[in-house]
């Protein structure tokens, strides 16, 4: 009994700290968590026997709980006698620590949210590899449509595997190995064997117009830049923004500055593909162009909005478009919306993703796992909801049947939705 009480307390101090494609860092929610944590009321004298409340044999056996934490203990025995079960009854030997991992990543499944997951220990600590842009891998961008389940290539990054082997944008990611067959539900395990020591091969097959191509890739050291710009038409600024991680918002800030000093009278901010990120990124970059006001307005369970992103003031006073399409979610999505609503952008392609929700990235115990949880639905500064319905653009424009976007960076001559964009930066800067 008493291996059960410990059982159940390590499982629950885990469901603690759970009571990081939109996400929070942990310091902009730490009153919230604090708040939560101080509620606990009155206390109830327990054994460490369990929630039997059988007696201990002795004091050193006996500890000090509140009733709420006692009551959760409760809840929480008949996940234990399944761990007792296994133990008794499986036909091999019982891993407890793979157990208590399935156990949390269920219950965050339970909440019935696409976005709240549970990190183990490796994939919270790719994940912060990936934010920081440096990792060992193949050299490919993912978007997850968890609508159609499709795993597409939204980005094949220069000097990469990938992009030597000729893997494309657009092209579908659909088996890693020979096995394991992708859709936005096992990507996080497709990730993980795509990972490796570099100069080890993995085989990695993609769909394209219908028909499977299988690449054997060398993995690779590969250095992720989320920021790329040009001058376009002698006065028209151009920056690609790829994600919301890493230090994006330092390399848009220089990127800017340069173009500015350059004399542009113009910005055309490429969002196309970015599925977001770090919401403070986004309103880092925003502040660079709107004067003291909201960038956008969260909502949690209690219907009030309850938490806002102040601005500074602004600092450049230019002209803007920008430029999405259908994989243009979360951070990049709030980001239009703010310049867009209080900066007068011109939002040029298609209908955006519709990801209008926010997420917190926190770790959880002491093994080095973390979690993400979605806490609220944000809003425009004007109060337009995204969530599901994304963000309409002002001037339509659609790729042709089969066009996967495939194109060089800044190429005005051949990417349409581009050519469109300068047309109408021109109408506003002339």
């Amino acid at each position: 009994m008493f291996r059960k009480a410990v059982l159940v307390l390590c499982f629950v101090l885990a469901l603690c700290v759970l009571g990081g494609c939109t996400m929070m860092p942990a310091s902009s929610l730490e009153k919230m968590f604090r708040s939560t944590s101080a509620s606990t009321g009155a206390t109830a004298s327990t054994s460490g026997a369990g929630a039997s409340g059988a007696a201990a044999n002795s004091a050193a056996d006996t500890v000090t709980i509140p009733r709420q934490q006692y009551e959760k203990y409760r809840e929480l025995d008949d996940l234990i006698t399944l761990m007792d079960s296994a133990d008794q009854y499986f036909y091999q030997d019982v891993d407890h620590t793979a157990m208590l991992e399935g156990a949390a990543a269920g219950a965050l499944k339970g909440l019935g949210d696409d976005y709240t997951f549970y990190y183990n220990p490796e994939e919270y600590k790719q994940m912060w590899e990936d934010d920081e842009g440096e990792y060992a891998g193949i050299g490919i961008l993912i978007t997850a449509n968890y609508k159609t389940q499709l795993c597409t290539i939204s980005r094949v990054f220069k000097g990469s595997p990938a992009e030597a082997a000729g893997v494309q944008r657009g092209d579908i990611l659909y088996r890693v190995g020979e096995d394991l067959f992708v859709t936005a539900d096992t990507l996080q395990d497709a990730v993980n064997i795509m990972r490796g020591t570099p100069g080890s091969p993995v085989d990695v097959t993609f769909i394209r117009n219908g028909e499977e191509l299988t690449f054997t890739l060398n993995r690779a050291i590969i250095n992720v830049n989320q920021i790329e710009s040009t001058i376009l038409d002698g006065e028209i600024g151009y920056i690609a923004f790829y994600q919301f991680a890493g230090h994006c918002e330092n390399e848009f800030e220089d990127a800017l500055n340069s173009l500015v000093a350059e004399g542009i009278r113009g910005l055309i901010i490429d969002l196309r593909d970015n599925p977001g990120g770090w919401v403070d990124a986004a309103q880092y970059v925003a502040d660079l162009f709107l004067d003291q006001g909201y960038l956008c307005s969260l909502a949690g369970r209690d219907g009030v909005r309850e938490m806002q992103y102040e601005l500074k003031n602004g600092k450049v006073d230019i002209p803007l478009v920008i430029l999405v399409n259908e994989n243009t979610a979360s951070s990049s999505e709030i980001l239009t919306g703010a310049l867009r609503d209080k900066a007068g952008a011109t939002v040029v392609g298609v209908n955006t993703y519709g990801k209008g929700i926010v997420q917190v990235v926190l770790p959880v115990g002491s093994s080095g796992a973390g979690f993400q949880m979605t806490i609220a639905q944000y809003y425009t500064p004007n109060g337009h909801a995204v969530h599901k319905i994304g963000i309409a653009p002002d001037v339509e424009v659609h790729l042709e049947e089969g066009d996967n976007g495939s194109y060089d960076f800044a190429d005005t001559a051949n990417d349409p939705q581009l050519k469109k964009a300068v047309e109408v930066m021109r109408e506003k800067i002339n």
